[in-house]
């Protein structure tokens, strides 16, 4: 087989949710690391009074475009932007680009979807059910397609404890479920819905198990791909370390543990936390596609299933996560920090509710009363209700692990050629955790965060003055309760007499012993 470069010179491709996180780093590298493709047509949708023109052109111009735009500045050339809404009747296609896609398009990635984990149904099923559908139907009119890669997760089929690199049929035919959603009203949905899903957590699991299914049952003779990708975070390494322009995810526990907001959290010391840098996924969904779309002997009519996973290879668990994240924001902390960076994860439903109450309800209750009382507008209970819900999204994930298969990545790297490996690189063996969680504690802090390096200084003077108010207000708490103890009770009373003489016995003998020395 040619190599990844030289498969993808000359050929047309077409992708979908190019303005997300993920479709925004596979536009990047596929542009810099294959220099030779012909062009890459992005389905976008206007927004917010924008073209899909200005998006794509606003996008390239942020900082993940830099190293491409010095290394080939006109790239902006092969990127070719289609008035799409993946929602509407034929993808809101027109007929001219219908033509022009089905006529020239070689290799179509299948990124976008809705990553809300708590979508309502209906929303889900249009979003990443239905748009699958539509895109599978266009595939099918593209008279020069080699390969249709749908990114998928691999938390789709989380019912299971062991997933294996296969297409699991859904508990529900998808054809009767759209049937019957079409003249369902959305209180009777969302009523039916927890028995739809059963022991999946959302209907952003449900959606994607039945979007895979889905596409196997009407990819007909298409050449398909499946990429399940586990917690995607920020870079590894390309295109440099620790990028990252979301909230979404882990990120946002990060910067809220960083700001010292977060404090308690559920969450096993002892699950892994199967994360996974977005430029590991986004080498592997390449190399898959070049695998699928460049085998044309000997090639099993099985659709290629990919696990891009961490946990079975390079375990890490959220107890490390946690240590992680205090050391590097201790070290390296977020400006104006509402308290000292200190998160710690409990596995115990009642004890981290009564913590929350403590470390979160209360403090947030005190700090919008004193802005109340200077006039200012109370919102410390805002940001922690919306942290309290990011949190019970995602419980079930940090409570829980799972094995997955991974058989066919271990298959993909030993295709690849050695320049192949080193310029495609997802072989999370090579991951050191440490320093790619301090890159992305970092990466947080400049590029979701936007603050800049120089301001570290004032950011450790911060928290060393949040550190000394804390001893303050915690000594003279202790002093005032054991006062009130004294005051009251003969046995306290006893008890600190008892303690003090022993302390000045203790001395006196040191004293005595050091004399006779």
């Amino acid at each position: 087989m040619v190599n990844i470069p030289e498969y993808y010179a000359g050929k047309t491709v077409l992708i979908t949710g190019a303005t997300g996180f993920m479709g925004k780093v596979l536009l990047e590298k596929l542009l810099r690391s294959c220099p030779g493709v012909k062009s890459v047509y992005v389905m976008v949708r206007s927004k917010a009074g924008q073209s899909p023109e200005v998006r794509i052109a606003d996008m390239v111009n942020c900082k993940l475009f830099e190293r491409l735009q010095e290394e080939h500045p006109g790239f902006a050339e092969k990127i070719v932007a289609v008035s799409s809404d993946l929602t509407q009747p034929e993808l809101d296609l027109s007929k001219e680009d219908q033509s022009i896609l089905a006529d020239n398009v070689n290799v179509v990635f299948h990124c976008a979807a809705t990553i809300r984990f708590n979508e309502p149904l209906k929303d889900a099923m249009q979003l990443n059910v239905l748009a699958t559908q539509k895109m599978v139907a266009l595939a099918r009119k593209m008279k020069h397609l080699e390969v249709f890669l749908h990114v998928s997760t691999a938390y789709a089929n989380c019912d299971r404890e062991l997933i294996e690199e296969t297409v699991y049929p859904p508990p529900v035919d998808y054809r009767r479920l759209i049937d019957s959603l079409d003249w369902m009203d959305d209180e009777l949905v969302s009523a039916l819905t927890p028995k739809l899903i059963g022991k999946r957590p959302n209907t952003y699991t449900y959606t994607k198990a039945m979007a895979e299914y889905l596409v196997q049952q009407e990819a007909g003779d298409l050449k398909v791909a499946i990429v399940r990708p586990s917690i995607v975070g920020a870079s590894w390494k390309e295109p440099f370390p620790g990028w990252i322009d979301n909230f979404n995810g882990p990120s946002g526990i990060f910067i809220a543990a960083g700001k010292g907001i977060l404090r308690t959290m559920r969450a096993s010391n002892d699950a892994v936390a199967d994360l996974v840098p977005v430029d590991v996924v986004i080498n592997a969904t390449l190399a898959a596609a070049w695998y699928s779309g460049s085998q044309t002997l000997n090639r099993s009519k099985n659709i290629m299933v990919y696990n891009c996973t961490t946990g079975g290879i390079n375990p890490f668990h959220w107890g490390e996560v946690e240590y992680c994240i205090n050391m590097t924001f201790k070290t390296n902390p977020l400006e104006q920090a509402f308290r000292r960076p200190n998160v710690n994860l409990r596995s115990n439903p009642f004890t981290n509710q009564c913590w929350t109450a403590v470390s979160h309800t209360l403090p947030a209750l005190l700090c919008d009363g004193c802005l109340r009382l200077t006039g200012r507008q109370p919102r410390m209970m805002k940001t922690i209700t919306r942290l309290h819900k990011a949190m019970m999204v995602l419980e079930y994930f940090t409570s829980h692990s799972w094995v997955w298969n991974n058989d066919n990545v271990a298959m993909l790297i030993g295709q690849m050629s050695p320049e192949d490996k080193k310029m495609f690189n997802f072989d999370v063996r090579q991951l050191h955790w440490a320093e790619y969680m301090e890159s992305y504690c970092m990466g947080t802090k400049k590029y979701v965060l936007n603050e800049e390096l120089s301001g570290l200084p004032a950011a450790r003077k911060h928290l060393n003055k949040l550190r000394n108010i804390r001893y303050t207000f915690n000594t003279v708490l202790v002093v005032l309760i054991w006062r009130v103890f004294i005051a009251r009770s003969q046995m306290a009373r006893n008890i600190w007499y008892f303690v003090v003489s022993l302390c000045f016995k203790f001395l006196s003998y040191f004293r005595a012993s050091s004399s006779m020395r």
